[in-house]
């Protein structure tokens, strides 16, 4: 697989509009408020008895997933469905990938049934760029999550449920905790919030599951959660990612949840009015107590919700992109 490289070729047309959506680094806070003001107004066609607009009619939507997905797959199935598109749900545990065709054969077939998107889900870092370069410039790449690399749409269904709540991002304070190291999630939260400006980003982690280059993000370092949560607007909780640690980086789940879940009494280091919130799936009794979970602080549903509605503005602006990009 191709290293990751600086992907602004291939993630905006000349007119600087969005074509793939690859990755948040490069990105200025401009685009970043288009997809959040898109997904806003998207929000209330989940409302409708009939929850379709015809942005993609005719378009063909391949969920193109060589890793596991519920959530993320169901909320891009019906974020295209959503805009009218025709989805393909692509298994790849039954397709030809897994009985020895190239990905490029995979992709060339797809192609060749005139697919317009493909939603990428991978295990290795840089899948989805490796695929935007092979593809032909009639097809549009959207990164569902890339090994450790990025999960650019997560990250931004999270910024909308933080504006949703606390309005702006200038002045707030933002603390992201758990497995730092393994997080495709937490290295979108930490770009997405300094390119939008918040004052500032905390993350809280033993130091076995912190990256080395963490704070050449942008982001402040805390072992404990009484500091690192002191007086913050908000909590990002992350799931520990099991499947992809290497060797015993943790004494225990319960040594973990002891120092690093986040409890009712860890609650009350952060501000009165601090919102909770978690990627999910979430592991109760871990990462969380469920009566934080379930607590009047906690918007994880409002996550949910907002998925739909950011994949939506993201689909519906890569594909405005490419027709922008080849009619110029």
């Amino acid at each position: 697989m191709k290293q990751v490289t600086e992907p602004n070729h291939l993630q905006l047309n000349k007119q600087g509009q969005l074509k793939h959506f690859l990755t948040l680094d490069g990105l200025d806070k401009a685009l970043l408020t288009e997809i959040l003001d898109t997904a806003d107004s998207f929000i209330e066609v989940g409302a409708r008895s009939i929850k379709k607009v015809p942005l993609l009619r005719g378009r063909t939507v391949v969920n193109l997933f060589f890793e596991a997905s519920t959530r993320t797959r169901s909320t891009f199935e019906l974020a295209a469905k959503r805009l009218s598109a025709d989805v393909l749900n692509l298994n790849i545990s039954t397709s030809a990938t897994s009985k020895g065709e190239s990905l490029s054969d995979t992709l060339q077939n797809l192609e060749a049934m005139a697919s317009d998107m493909f939603v990428v889900r991978h295990s290795q870092s840089g899948a989805p760029h490796f695929i935007a370069e092979s593809v032909t410039p009639n097809v549009s790449i959207i990164n569902a999550g890339d090994g450790r690399h990025a999960h650019p749409t997560q990250a931004m269904l999270d910024m909308l449920t933080i504006r949703q709540h606390k309005g702006c991002f200038e002045g707030l304070s933002v603390a992201i905790v758990g497995d730092i190291l393994h997080s495709r999630v937490a290295r979108s939260q930490i770009r997405a919030l300094k390119i939008l400006g918040v004052s500032e980003v905390r993350v809280i982690a033993p130091n076995t599951l912190l990256p080395v280059d963490i704070e050449s993000l942008g982001a402040k370092v805390f072992g404990c959660m009484k500091e690192g949560l002191d007086n913050v607007d908000v909590v990002i909780m992350l799931r520990l990612q099991r499947e992809r640690m290497e060797g015993a980086l943790l004494p225990s789940e319960d040594e973990f949840y002891k120092l690093y879940g986040l409890t009712t009494e860890k609650l009350k280091y952060a501000k009165p009015d601090a919102i909770v919130m978690h990627p999910g799936p979430i592991n109760r009794g871990v990462e969380i107590e469920s009566a934080v979970a379930d607590g009047p602080q906690s918007v994880i549903l409002n996550q949910v919700t907002n998925g739909i509605a950011v994949r939506m503005a993201v689909m519906s602006m890569a594909m405005s992109g490419h027709v922008a990009g080849r009619d110029a």
